[in-house]
């Protein structure tokens, strides 16, 4: 996951200053001094680090913090907003021209996910603005990439625009925006072509595209595993080209987090898109504050919610909510709902954008195994239709078919079929909690 060596070394040393009824300016000093190895150690340009250390320090010696019935939480308040402000302070909206259609240009280099990237942006624009993009192949250099952009308006079922591989790359984008005219495509994705550095030839290239489609916005699409190098590819482009916007690629993955507490402050251009995965569906809008309270173990409840209410079905989890106050609840509800959750990607992401998840007994540095519920799904899947309705008739003979069914052992059918009896007396405490009668205490492993 994206900023975790970050985000334990940031927590680790707030958490020692938190609990304190007074914060000297020693306690600062010590604590900013943390603070700022661990950024050095995320890969965080050197003069952004001087300079945010620098702020925080001011600010958590005045009076704001010295004078505050809790001076540790408020700390913690300073570091947060100084993180927010540091990526860009609020999330920086997608551009809409006064005209359809909006243009888009993606630039960056090979190998940062630019293509892929396009169909994404495409995708999103489609889910969440209900709009009708046009995607553009511009990389004639690299057959694979028109192929590979072909490819991707075939999945999403979206017009793309492409002259092969002997056109003027200048010419496929103007012709494109005319063709966005007559179809009334409302944006245009320009997937422009890469190399491995930047050099003069397609720096000169992408200039011609950008005069001749005055595109509304250049996107930058930079891997932030690359670390310190992001930056430097960013701040490259946008001297010559004055982009708009960045993407960053691959922030799910095993990256230190650098790229994206550096960019915004030494290239002035926010980030506005982030790439949490390899699916179409895995882009999302880049937003500052919810990123810092992620780092800082806040959890982000906003973009738990808008996963929830993009993959949740609203009848169905209303018609859940009934089967589970009448104790109607059964095991194919439950498969139905494990669907759902794996719709909304990774338990070990959603986990992280739970408060205080981390900080769970069990559930720090808690190695989920998405194979355990394969194996559910596949022991669910060997009952019958009756079973699955009354799981209370099973006897030894029934544990033993659907074990050999699902390729599992009869403890671990025993184990499942425990486990679901107990969440079903959970829901039921619960209603009668909602009912005003007391209920017991309930117990989790994790607490």
């Amino acid at each position: 996951m994206a900023f975790e060596g970050l985000s334990d070394r940031l927590q680790s040393t707030i958490k020692k200053i938190t609990g304190k009824g007074k914060v000297s300016e020693q306690d600062v000093k010590e604590m900013t001094r943390e603070v700022r190895l661990a950024l050095l150690e995320a890969d965080v340009n050197f003069k952004v680090v001087k300079d945010l250390i620098k702020r925080i320090k001011e600010r958590a010696v005045g009076q704001e913090v010295m004078e505050s019935l809790t001076p540790g939480q408020q700390v913690i308040k300073v570091v947060k907003e100084e993180l927010t402000d540091l990526m860009g302070g609020e999330q920086s909206k997608i551009a809409v021209a006064d005209k359809s259609p909006t243009v888009i240009m993606m630039v960056g280099l090979q190998g940062a996910g630019k293509t892929t990237t396009t169909g994404k942006l495409a995708n999103l624009l489609r889910k969440k603005h209900n709009r009708n993009p046009l995607l553009v192949a511009c990389d004639v250099y690299r057959p694979a990439a028109i192929k590979q952009l072909e490819t991707l308006g075939t999945q999403l079922n979206m017009p793309v625009f492409s002259m092969g591989t002997d056109a003027n790359p200048v010419d496929i984008a103007g012709k494109a925006i005319e063709q966005a005219k007559e179809e009334h495509n409302d944006y245009v994705i320009i997937d422009t072509a890469g190399r491995l550095h930047v050099d003069h030839e397609l720096m000169n290239e992408l200039q011609q595209i950008k005069t001749t489609v005055r595109p509304d916005e250049i996107f930058l699409v930079v891997d932030a595993m690359t670390g310190q190098d992001a930056v430097n590819v960013a701040e490259s482009f946008n001297e010559q080209l004055d982009i708009s916007g960045v993407v960053l690629t691959k922030l799910d993955g095993d990256t230190r987090g650098g790229a994206a507490l550096s960019i915004k402050a030494v290239t002035d251009k926010p980030i506005k898109f982030a790439g949490m995965g390899e699916k179409l569906d895995q882009l999302e809008a880049f937003h500052p504050e919810r990123m810092a309270s992620r780092i800082l173990g806040m959890g982000d409840v906003l973009t738990l919610i808008e996963k929830a209410q993009t993959t949740v079905d609203e009848k169905q989890a209303k018609a859940l909510e009934e089967k589970m106050r009448s104790m109607s609840f059964t095991f194919d509800d439950f498969l139905e709902q494990m669907g759902q959750v794996k719709k909304m990607g990774p338990l070990e992401d959603l986990l992280s954008m739970m408060p205080g998840a981390g900080k769970m007994k069990g559930l720090k540095n808690a190695q989920i195994d998405e194979s355990q519920l394969t194996k559910v799904e596949a022991i669910i899947q060997s009952m019958t239709k009756k079973e699955r309705q009354e799981p209370e008739i099973m006897n030894a003979s029934r544990k033993k078919r659907i074990a050999k069914g699902s390729g599992t052992t009869v403890s671990q059918v025993n184990r499942l079929l425990k486990q679901f009896s107990e969440m079903k007396k959970m829901m039921k405490q619960m209603t009668n909690m909602q009912k005003g009668k007391k209920g017991k205490g309930m117990k989790f492993p994790f607490m």
